[in-house]
């Protein structure tokens, strides 16, 4: 996951955003925003933006409901994150991508779809935005917006992630926006998320792995590793560990019996 730092002074409440030195840019009365979210119990609670925090945001459950019906031009559904240890929603099978590369990162701790609605006065009117979701990490809140590449410089589009950037970084949180991932590293996340039920895997078989010490190994030649285990449960050991992030490889290319692992730091 790709994401830009920020700076030390972010953490710094702006009582306006200005336009940046170019002029390029929106004005947004930060006071004027207003987060609105749905509680567990079905009903809405509105907060001042400059002031939520980011824990009362993490037991929002999700804006909108999906429908499905024959000939809808959205691919909706459900994804059984590892992380959330529950389903998390998608709209689109960019956002399933997306959540793929999240449900992958070890810093990623929560993660919630259509988490709130933003709104705020830009330009002399009320604007509103629904992120795609937010992220718990451990660097701290993570607001995203999942967007295919074509789409992201249209003008309005760009005028919405435009101010609402400028907003989501006034409380020293990242605001990351997404689109389509190298097709290589995505296909490798794709076939190791079949290895990520924890509850699939011999907890004695993941420690003998351990034990092997594995960094440096070359993950095709480690089948028959273990005296008295089926080689198709090693290897799919193996795999577990690597969704999990004990192991590492290069996924920028078809993941092969050639690649090399690294233990973790």
């Amino acid at each position: 996951m790709h994401v830009l730092p920020y700076g030390p002074g972010c953490h710094r409440l702006l009582d306006r955003i200005e336009p940046d030195a170019a002029g390029v840019g929106v004005f947004v009365p930060v006071e004027s925003a207003m987060v609105c979210f749905r509680t567990s119990g079905r009903g809405f609670e509105d907060e001042p933006w400059e002031s939520v925090s980011s824990a009362t945001l993490a037991t929002a459950s999700p804006w909108r409901t999906f429908r499905w019906y024959d000939g809808q031009k959205h691919y909706s559904g459900t994804y059984w994150s590892s992380t959330m240890r529950d389903h998390v929603i998608y709209e689109s099978r960019l956002e399933l991508a997306r959540l793929l590369f999240d449900d992958f990162d070890p810093s990623v701790r929560r993660i919630l779809a259509q988490p709130f609605l933003l709104k705020a006065e830009v330009e002399g009117k009320v604007r509103k935005h629904i992120p795609d979701y937010l992220l718990i990490s451990e660097d701290g809140p993570v607001v995203v917006d999942v967007k295919p590449r074509h789409r992201v410089a249209k003008p309005e589009v760009a005028f919405t992630f435009d101010w609402t950037r400028r907003l989501v970084e006034t409380r020293g949180w990242r605001y990351v926006v997404w689109s389509e991932p190298a097709p290589a590293e995505l296909e490798n996340l794709r076939f190791l998320a079949g290895y990520r039920r924890d509850w699939l895997f011999d907890g004695l078989l993941l420690d003998e792995l351990r034990a092997m010490g594995l960094d440096c190994r070359i993950l095709g030649e480690l089948d028959d590793a273990l005296a008295g285990r089926e080689p198709e449960e090693v290897r799919a050991g193996v795999l577990h560990l690597l969704w999990r992030g004990e192991l590492v490889t290069d996924l920028s290319t078809p993941l092969s019996g050639h690649h090399v692992l690294k233990a973790s730091k």
